[in-house]
């Protein structure tokens, strides 16, 4: 059904990837004392906190947070204002407790938190939360990781984020979980934690961030990215613009690399994108407008658009301002979060608006920087064309957004 229908729309939910993910064959339900555990809490400021999974002392009583890590978890929030069962929702990854063959609490795998995947979806999709506490590793998985297709990695990348995510429509806030703090004692790491907490709990008054959808054109005449550069806004004192290339690798000097596609936003709310125009005088538009000394130049890891523009349109781009992955790197220097997919998602709560494309795009050697992608093969099936543009609008609109929100960020107080 490909150009009618995405996979993630076709497969069913209980057989994602033709994989069965039930509790019939997860099978953890048979063997503890509080089966299918449910939602504990009164839930009156609209918190819902995701955990790992039930341990002993919750089993045996029927509710979360009933051992060490959960008394630690409340005395927290009651610092900070919150009730954890008055005023929060209270739910596990995993609702049956996972034992090891001695019957000791254990780590649920990651076939058993996508086995119970469905069950915390539907609490989210039953009580709509204003705010979603990820308390750990298991509830990043079970909540991020099945819409983020690759490099998830743990807690560590994702703790301390404040996401507007837009398919749930809610805020997501993933933290340490309790039992890291209560095992490790570290007044650091209980000092980050708790700050996360704080500035999660601040969104309850926070009206939650609608994205706004892009006017994006789609161009075949030039002349008006002139006539629209010298009508551009003033931002930080002058015009900017954030422009992206789609090109058929990471390098362009092996014979037959070519631009294939571009966009140029405005403002962060209108972008303009085209298929490059082979002749110089065609293109022309585009290279006043890149060497413009007056207009500055934001994007996403500049040295590639710079490089590209210099040997395959023999121009040098005038007056960079800014690039949005150095400066997600020096305002966060944790590895793995300067990926523009990854500050789309965390700053506006979009997530995988590449995905469709990415296997095109990224598929060169990644041995050979010189090497072909299959950008060639994307645009000639039925509606390719028109997703790569649409992927290079987008690339340069949240280019420009992001830029924004980073400039305010680094402004000196």
């Amino acid at each position: 059904m490909e150009g009618f229908f995405t996979k993630k729309e076709t497969e069913s939910k209980s057989r994602p990837d033709g994989r069965s993910l039930t509790c019939v064959t997860c099978n953890l339900h048979k063997k503890c004392k509080s089966p299918r555990m449910a939602p504990y809490g009164k839930f009156k400021k609209g918190i819902l906190n995701i955990g790992e999974a039930p341990g002993e002392h919750e089993d045996n009583v029927g509710k979360p947070w009933q051992g060490k890590a959960g008394k630690l978890l409340q005395r927290t929030y009651e610092k900070l204002g919150i009730n954890l069962f008055e005023d929060c929702l209270n739910i596990n990854s995993v609702l049956c407790r996972p034992t090891d063959s001695n019957g000791n609490n254990r780590t649920p795998t990651n076939y058993e938190i996508e086995c119970c995947r469905k069950n915390v979806l539907k609490v989210i999709d039953e009580y709509k939360p204003k705010i979603i506490i990820l308390l750990g590793n298991a509830a990043v998985l079970s909540l991020i990781g099945y819409r983020w297709k690759k490099d998830l990695g743990g807690i560590f990348k994702w703790r301390g984020w404040t996401i507007p995510d837009q398919d749930f429509k809610t805020w997501i806030c993933p933290v340490f979980h309790p039992s890291y703090i209560e095992r490790t004692g570290g007044t650091v790491e209980n000092v980050i934690w708790t700050q996360d907490l704080e500035n999660a709990f601040k969104l309850k008054n926070i009206h939650f961030l609608v994205h706004v959808k892009p006017r994006i054109k789609i161009i075949e005449d030039l002349s008006k990215l002139t006539k629209k550069s010298l009508n551009a806004p003033i931002t930080m004192s002058e015009p900017l613009i954030a422009f992206d290339y789609e090109t058929t690798g990471i390098k362009p000097h092996a014979i037959g690399h070519r631009i294939v596609c571009c966009s140029v936003a405005f403002n962060e709310n209108l972008v303009y994108v085209f298929m490059m125009f082979q002749s110089k005088r065609e293109r022309q538009p585009l290279i006043d407008l890149l060497t413009n000394p007056k207009i500055g130049k934001i994007a996403q890891n500049m040295k590639f658009e710079h490089t590209w523009t210099k040997v395959r349109l023999k121009e040098e781009v005038q007056n960079w301002k800014h690039d949005t992955m150095l400066m997600s790197h020096i305002l966060d220097n944790r590895q793995g979060v300067t990926s523009l997919q990854f500050q789309v998602y965390v700053q506006f709560g979009i997530i995988g608006y590449k995905d469709e494309t990415e296997p095109y795009i990224n598929s060169g050697d990644k041995n050979n920087g010189n090497s072909f992608n299959k950008i060639m093969e994307l645009i000639a099936k039925p509606g390719g064309k028109e997703s790569l543009m649409k992927r290079c609008a987008l690339d340069s609109i949240y280019e420009y957004r992001l830029a924004m929100i980073q400039m305010l960020n680094s402004l000196p107080f």
